[in-house]
């Protein structure tokens, strides 16, 4: 396994910070790592995810691709499938604006770009999964902190489409962030629309809120 070293943790404080301005930077920062800090960091995530103690059951999973600098998760999707786990993309709901469907992926499955250029299934031709049938669903990080504070491309996509998570747990799947740990500031506000994360992931540590 590569042994390059990641970029130190991100060190302004929040609280100085806008929400639109740390967003810019932490993405810089994710979009400024090499070919080979995105690989290392890819195996050390999927080491995590495999041993993630709330996926160990997991059959349905919600993931994504990577693009931007985020964390990649293909190497775990490649280890997950030979364990026989079943992964599923996002796709923008083309009847109900700002929510998203999941489908299939699968080798060979036709992939088009989406308004924001991020390849996902077509909807028509899709095998789609409802979101309260995952069992836990992976998304990627803009940034994150140790008490679930969580900040994301502000679009508000996931927030919406898991927000019956609220009132009905029990049906929630696992929702579990994404991120370099360098990704980790102090604090970051949690907004009354927030849905709560049970678990951030990153090519470091393990993180867990809720269970």
């Amino acid at each position: 396994m590569s042994q390059i070293h990641p970029p130190k943790p991100f060190e302004s404080h929040p609280d100085r910070l806008s929400r639109s301005e740390l967003r810019k930077q932490l993405r810089g920062k994710r979009r400024a790592l090499s070919f080979e800090q995105q690989q290392a960091a890819s195996e050390r995530l999927a080491l995590n995810l495999l041993t993630h103690p709330d996926l160990h059951r997991a059959q349905h999973i919600g993931i994504y691709l990577a693009n931007d600098g985020e964390i990649d998760p293909q190497l775990y999707i490649k280890l997950g499938r030979r364990k026989g786990i079943q992964f599923y993309l996002p796709i923008l709901h083309p009847i109900y604006p700002g929510k998203l469907v999941f489908s299939r992926y699968y080798d060979g499955v036709e992939l088009t770009a989406n308004r924001f250029g991020i390849p996902e299934p077509p909807f028509p031709k899709s095998r789609r999964r409802p979101a309260w049938a995952l069992d836990a669903v992976l998304f990627p990080l803009v940034g994150f902190d140790e008490q679930g504070g969580r900040l994301g491309m502000g679009g508000g996509f996931y927030d919406r489409t898991f927000a019956f998570s609220r009132l009905r747990p029990s049906m929630a799947p696992k929702l579990i962030g994404l991120a370099h740990e360098f990704q980790k500031v102090s604090s970051l506000p949690i907004e009354p629309w927030d849905v709560p994360l049970h678990a951030v992931v990153t090519d470091r540590r393990n993180y867990r809120f809720r269970r």
